[in-house]
């Protein structure tokens, strides 16, 4: 019996050692999957991180904002003469008010 020769070995041959590995082959063509096809691959995960951290920032920012906002009504709360005065421009009778408005130079 005759051994049968490859057609396809001499191109083998001209192919780095590794690509030649089945092992190494099949552990690179699922890093590729992973990392750029799969729906939960590396790049979305990261993808998501980005948005979560930004997510975690605006939590803060409107935590902060609201804060203020509580500190504001509790001022408005006790202090509704100053409230009533700055913003309505409201007087008591035979007061006057002065209006003073500064300019952005």
């Amino acid at each position: 019996m005759a051994k049968r020769s490859n057609p396809l070995q001499p191109l083998l041959e001209q192919l780095p050692r590794p690509l030649r590995n089945k092992y190494f082959v099949t552990i690179a063509l699922f890093l590729a999957w992973m990392v750029f096809f799969d729906n939960h691959g590396i790049l979305t995960q990261f993808k998501l991180q980005r948005t979560v951290n930004k997510m975690h920032r605006d939590k803060a920012m409107y935590e902060e904002k609201i804060e203020e906002a509580k500190q504001e009504r509790l001022d408005l709360e006790v202090n509704k003469e100053k409230f009533a005065r700055e913003q309505y421009y409201m007087k008591k009778q035979g007061e006057e008010v002065f209006i003073i408005e500064e300019t952005e130079d």
